[in-house]
């Protein structure tokens, strides 16, 4: 690992890329008696640097919900030189974290980034998967635990058709618990579902997700598929941009984060800067 670029106050910014079994976990952000994520991070932070008021400026590039799983999660950390000479000759490395947390965490590499990089707002991309299980996959004990079962058979063609429909840049409204001050506007780039020998798989792209768009709008496509909403009937819903009761937000297990995508570290700033504005209903074309 390459030496840290100082920032200004006398820090040093880290990457953390990592995964996680969300099972047991409420959630990636800490909350108080609860188990969670990022409480788990820094707790093994905190045994390294010792303890930080300011949780070492930890952002993660999704906040996920209790019991959603993360394969390719990102998240940066601001480290100053009295905790780096704490941490010794052994000093901030994936191994030493790893050993640190419990086995639902798994650290994939740790990074020393210029103060440019932000974990969140650096992010010009987000992958999810979702996985299903119908009458026409085997069920399995063994991933009981990371895919929903739907009994009945779903007609996987009428849900990637009814896939076309969301994607594109819109209001996702319809699919979003709204949040104040935030903006339910995103790119959706892509949308897919395929049948598996296994499952059906969900998979979405997108510059940013807001609260609950990805199993609101995987409810959505289940309904579809159970022939309880039609094609026309969901361009309707998302176009109102509105919450309806047409469809239901599916269980988290079935949801993995899978990826985060950032720019050339030259263009780190300014996606920053750029992803902080608000997007206003202006720029969804009709």
């Amino acid at each position: 690992m390459s030496e840290p670029a100082g920032l200004t106050g006398g820090f040093s910014r880290f990457r953390i890329d990592f995964a996680y079994d969300g099972t047991d976990f409420a959630g990636f952000s800490k909350q108080p008696e609860l188990r969670t994520v990022q409480g788990e991070l820094l707790r093994a932070l905190s045994v390294i640097f010792g303890d930080d008021d300011a949780d070492f400026g930890m952002r993660v590039a999704g906040r996920t919900d209790a019991g959603v799983h993360a394969l390719g999660q990102v998240c940066h950390v601001d480290i100053t030189s009295e905790q780096l000479k704490r941490a010794g000759r052994s000093g901030f490395t994936a191994s030493r974290l790893q050993s640190l947390l419990p086995n639902e965490i798994v650290i994939h590499s740790i990074e020393a980034v210029s103060g440019d990089f932000d974990a969140r707002f650096s992010a010009v991309g987000r992958s999810y998967r979702y996985l299903i299980v119908d009458d026409l996959s085997p069920r399995s004990a063994l991933c009981s635990r990371y895919e929903l079962w739907i009994p009945g058979e779903l007609d996987v063609e009428l849900m990637s058709e009814a896939a076309k429909v969301l994607v594109g840049l819109h209001d996702f409204g319809a699919f979003c618990k709204p949040r104040e001050g935030a903006t339910t506007i995103r790119h959706l780039k892509t949308l897919k579902v395929t049948r598996f020998a296994d499952n059906v798989e969900v998979y979405l792209e997108a510059d940013a997700f807001c609260h609950n768009q990805v199993r609101s709008m995987v409810g959505a496509l289940i309904a579809v598929g159970q022939k309880k909403l039609t094609i026309s009937e969901l361009a309707q819903i998302l176009k109102a941009a509105k919450r309806v009761s047409k469809f239901k937000v599916v269980a988290p297990h079935g949801l993995a984060l899978t990826g985060v995508d950032y720019p050339d570290p030259s263009m780190w700033r300014s996606q920053a800067e750029k992803a902080r504005n608000l997007r206003s209903s202006e720029e969804i074309s009709v």
